[in-house]
């Protein structure tokens, strides 16, 4: 999967309520990302359940493999006071956060579907949990697949 040396990266689409999900199935898809790697580069939202249970999913597969570089970076669409507030979780749980610098001066709202064109845009797969065909983490799976990258879908 690697090219000239390149990590391999991820990102995670799923709606903000998963009610009954586990983050198992995503561990599952990571394991077979991360076989045959010394690398994953692994982006998340932060913003529902399921990015929630995506990041668990990654912390686990560091935990599993702490030989391997996992990385866990959060992309926010725009600042949020949750950083300053819970700072020292953030500061331990993720690898680095990131706000694209080309959503800046972006309407926030505008802000989300350009963050998550920007995961896509950045990353080789995308691993996805999409029951409904609207919103947000739809939308994110049409663009994956008209840009051609490696789709994982999940079942629930």
């Amino acid at each position: 999967m690697k090219k000239d040396n390149k990590i391999l990266s991820c990102t995670f689409a799923g709606h903000r309520e998963v009610f009954g999900f586990s983050s198992r199935q995503i561990e599952n898809a990571l394991e077979t990302l991360v076989k045959g790697e010394d690398a994953l580069c692994c982006y998340v939202g932060g913003m529902g359940e399921f990015d929630a249970l995506a990041a668990d999913a990654v912390s686990s597969l560091k935990r599993k493999y702490p030989y391997k570089d996992i990385r866990l970076i959060l992309v926010l669409p725009y600042m949020q006071q949750k950083l300053n507030r819970d700072r020292e979780h953030y500061e331990t749980y993720y690898d680095d956060i990131l706000i694209p610098p080309e959503l800046a001066d972006m309407h926030y709202k505008r802000a989300i579907s350009s963050r998550n064109r920007w995961l896509v845009d950045n990353s080789d797969c995308l691993i996805a949990l999409v029951r409904r065909d609207f919103g947000g983490a739809y939308a994110m799976l049409r663009y994956a697949q008209r840009q051609g990258k490696r789709i994982i879908l999940l079942k629930r």
